[in-house]
């Protein structure tokens, strides 16, 4: 089979009415317990709980400070944001901040990017919320700042939504962080990221979906002589594991991440049966898998997938 990686999704907030120090500790202790079987560990980019099943005032960990924490903490792993918000950040401070903690971390950041879809948020923290099509040529015009910021001595960079001038990012990032934008949007999002991205990530989607998508990017790579090959393909998904089909199947129908009337999108079942819808995800060509595991703040349900599905994929 093919070799791939496993990446857990941290929580942002938590799901059982903790206390913001106490989910903390969940947090750490979650890691703490499996970071020597998974190869990354990423964080959401919301300032309110994302969930309608969580009071917006629960404790919720802001994505890039808990990233740089976290990656001090845990120095075995890569740590990236899944995703984060394009808007919340000017793109030559964010390409400043991500070089900075490569640099601290050794090379051990990847920045995830998106446009942003969450509108109550950003009018809360009083961000305008402009339509999508422009959300999104927000994000391809930061992303070239991006790269330019990590590159050049000095980068220059004049778009219609935001101008740089001579800005220095020093020290310069080494390596240059992966550039992963999440988004299926097939007309608009899939076209940035064929002509900028170096991973691509997709959330939530069934093996059909997920080809269906990377069909559409390699079409877009192709108009621009690109392979897409060249693209890094990442799926975040949520996962109900348990010794037994029942089990898990009851594990999931418990949990308000999953919708068990899309069953398809997720990974439910058994080691087997979950060894066997990564393996239909690989044969298509995902190579990262970011899993959210619906039993947090236990560990069961990642360390049974630890035991008995990764080594499957070594």
């Amino acid at each position: 089979m093919t070799k791939v990686k496993f990446g857990l999704r941290i929580p942002a907030f938590p799901v059982d009415g903790s206390t913001g120090k106490a989910f903390i500790n969940q947090v750490t202790q979650f890691i703490n317990e499996l970071k020597q079987d998974f190869s990354s560990a990423w964080v959401c980019d919301h300032f309110v709980p994302w969930a309608n099943f969580v009071s917006e005032t629960a404790p919720n960990l802001e994505g890039f400070t808990s990233v740089a924490y976290l990656s001090g903490m845990f120095r075995n792993l890569t740590f990236g944001n899944i995703v984060l918000c394009n808007s919340y950040r000017n793109p030559a401070l964010l390409a400043k901040m991500a070089a900075t903690l490569q640099a601290l971390t050794g090379g051990r950041f990847v920045l995830g990017i998106g446009a942003g879809w969450k509108q109550d948020e950003y009018v809360a923290y009083g961000y305008p919320f402009p339509p999508p099509k422009v959300r999104i040529q927000q994000l391809e015009e930061a992303v070239q700042i991006i790269k330019k910021m990590w590159t050049e001595e000095k980068a220059t960079f004049k778009g219609r939504y935001y101008q740089i001038k001579e800005a220095v990012c020093s020290p310069k990032p080494e390596p240059v962080p992966p550039l992963m934008i999440g988004g299926g949007g097939e007309k608009m999002t899939l076209k940035v990221v064929a002509r900028h991205a170096d991973w691509w990530n997709l959330p939530n989607v069934s093996p059909s979906i997920y080809q269906q998508k990377l069909s559409v990017l390699k079409r877009h790579c192709g108009n621009i002589g690109r392979s897409v090959s060249e693209i890094v393909k990442t799926l975040a998904n949520i996962v109900a594991i348990a010794e037994t089909e029942e089990e898990a199947r009851r594990s999931a129908s418990h949990s308000p991440f999953i919708d068990m009337d899309k069953e398809e999108n997720y990974i439910i079942g058994s080691p087997e049966t979950v060894t066997e819808k990564i393996s239909e995800y690989t044969k298509i060509g995902v190579e990262l898998f970011i899993l959210r595991f619906v039993d947090f703040p236990k560990t069961d349900g990642a360390k049974l997938f630890a035991e008995k599905v990764i080594p499957a994929f070594a």
